[in-house]
């Protein structure tokens, strides 16, 4: 599922990203459990930059399919962007994901 998951994302960026960082965390309220997902993704060069600014603007919206899973919340916790040089975008995402039933 963690591949899954990380494909998926990446996907909304066009692929031209690399995932730098993931890290899983148990969470659970009074009536739901699942897990949370934070991913920090390196956008290096114009293009990738583009496909990181993409990811970015639809994340939040996205239909994911990941088999067996629910992607109850997706968002961007942070972006660093350097646009001397070469260009370059680190995004920091975090998704929840729930097993569907």
């Amino acid at each position: 599922m963690r591949d899954a998951l990380r494909e998926a994302v990446l996907a909304i960026g066009g692929r031209l990203g690399s995932v730098v960082f993931h890290h899983e965390k148990a969470w659970s309220s009074a009536t739901f459990s699942g897990v949370r997902h934070t991913l920090r993704i390196e956008f290096d060069g114009p293009a990738a930059v583009a496909c990181g600014e993409r990811l970015i603007d639809a994340l939040a919206e996205h239909e994911f399919n990941i088999p067996g899973q629910l992607v109850a919340d997706a968002g961007v916790d942070h972006v660093e962007h350097r646009l001397k040089g070469n260009p370059r975008m680190v995004v920091t995402v975090s998704l929840l994901l729930m097993e569907e039933d």
